[in-house]
């Protein structure tokens, strides 16, 4: 019995000091990507402004702190032959919310506002299925942006420390490739689709594959996402996730 108490402790005590790494990266790292709509091949506009709002739950690296924020989206989006491309821009504010640091550590907060405006661009080359059906074979995707706000000046500020980890860049660009099939609906003007989403963030990931710390199983250099796109008429709505989970609603112009 001595001895499983003694095994018990020594576990608890390796788990505890395996906490007292804080790993602090930008606020949208793995959350920056954002589905862009389209035009089908079959619809009579082939152009088109979507305008949308929305909100984003992302966890920070070490799984207990809980970044929550409301995006404001603008694109606009042509499809031609066999091809189409979306660009636009993007604002976002938010709130990192501690759970993590301990009332005792000198940096302590309980949360710290962030912002963030950025641009995207997006594109596939497709095929028509059928009368109904859009499979857009492979295509791209791409973000940057330009954070700002206390969360930003708070990894500035911690950088150095013993036991902090921390990205301090506030300028970021995520790029990846793209699988995605649209369909309309058994409803007249009902449109639907699926896409999947691999790449990466670009630049120095160097603090996530630190050996001395125990978060970096969760931010990894691929980034994977998934999104659910329905349009009923000129509006719509958009679930989007990773290890982020995005919500939006947005109409069609």
């Amino acid at each position: 019995m001595k001895i499983k108490l003694y095994v018990i402790l020594l576990a608890v005590g390796g788990f505890l000091s395996s906490c007292s790494d804080h790993v602090y990266g930008p606020a949208l790292h793995h959350s920056d990507m954002a589905y862009m709509p389209k035009p089908m091949s079959m619809d009579s506009a082939k152009s088109a402004t979507y305008l949308s709002g929305g909100v984003v739950v992302d966890f920070s690296n070490n799984l207990s702190d809980v970044l929550t924020s409301g995006q404001l989206n603008i694109s606009e989006a042509h499809t031609f032959q066999n091809f189409n491309l979306a660009y636009g821009g993007f604002t976002s504010l938010g709130n990192y919310e501690n759970y993590d640091l301990e009332k005792d550590n000198p940096h302590y907060f309980k949360n710290k506002f962030f912002g963030a405006v950025g641009g995207r661009l997006s594109g596939n080359f497709f095929t028509n299925l059928d009368n109904r059906t859009d499979f857009r074979i492979i295509g791209f995707e791409a973000v940057y942006s330009h954070e700002f706000g206390d969360y930003a000046r708070f990894r500035r500020a911690v950088t150095g420390d013993p036991s902090f980890y921390t990205d301090t860049r506030t300028d970021l660009f995520t790029g990846g490739l793209t699988s995605e099939i649209v369909f309309h609906g058994r409803r007249p003007n009902t449109q639907m689709g699926f896409r999947a989403f691999v790449g990466k963030t670009f630049g120095n990931d160097n603090i996530y594959n630190n050996t001395n710390n125990n978060y970096v199983s969760y931010k990894t250099p691929t980034v994977v996402s998934f999104a659910y796109f329905l349009q009923l008429k000129q509006y719509f709505f958009v679930v989007e996730g990773g290890t982020y989970v995005q919500f939006r609603l947005g109409v069609k112009f």
